[in-house]
């Protein structure tokens, strides 16, 4: 390995303990702080990777992120600010072939749809304004994510994705389960 591939492997370390803490957060702007700084270092490790699809849903991730976070002044909660972030994420599917060069093979096809779902299930998540949905649904993006990452080589998102459906059934059974229990 080069040095670049440390330093991009070191991105994804910081990205994937960002990531970890999302999940433990009580308050959604605190979800929202997170992923913007999770979502920053895992789009320099996918680019510094050749992950182009990993950094181009970063990128629209921490866009995503700063306006829901400023939600009061970007007007957030607009259905329309959704459907950007939808489209975006979409599109990035098609301009990780035809305009970055990745190879139009099946395999490639399918792998790089992935992350593509699961960005589009985190928007929901988010869009849905509860922290505990943000769990409930990193139950599906999560394991989208690590699919792709295993074929992108991200040692870093490999392990945030693992630690991550650790963390994500921590929180629920920390914060919505034994709540469920005092609340009886």
């Amino acid at each position: 390995m080069e040095l670049t591939d440390y330093i991009a492997q070191a991105f994804g370390i910081v990205g994937m303990v960002f990531n970890i803490l999302v999940f433990q957060q009580k308050k959604q702007k605190n979800v929202l702080l997170f992923q913007l700084f999770a979502a920053v270092s895992f789009g320099i490790n996918y680019f510094m990777l050749g992950a182009v699809m990993g950094g181009l849903l970063n990128v629209v991730g921490a866009l995503r992120s700063v306006i829901y976070y400023f939600e009061k002044k970007t007007r957030a909660n607009s259905v329309v600010w959704f459907v950007i972030f939808i489209v975006l994420f979409a599109s990035s599917y098609p301009l990780t072939f035809l305009a970055f060069g990745k190879e139009p093979i099946f395999r490639n096809f399918v792998i790089e749809a992935f992350p593509v779902l699961a960005m589009i299930v985190a928007t929901v998540a988010i869009r849905l304004g509860s922290s505990k949905m943000v769990r409930r649904l990193g139950l599906i993006s999560s394991p989208l994510w690590l699919t792709y990452n295993c074929f992108s080589g991200s040692i870093g998102a490999i392990a945030s994705e693992i630690l991550n459906l650790i963390s994500i059934i921590v929180g629920i059974i920390r914060l919505d389960l034994r709540k469920k229990k005092t609340k009886k």
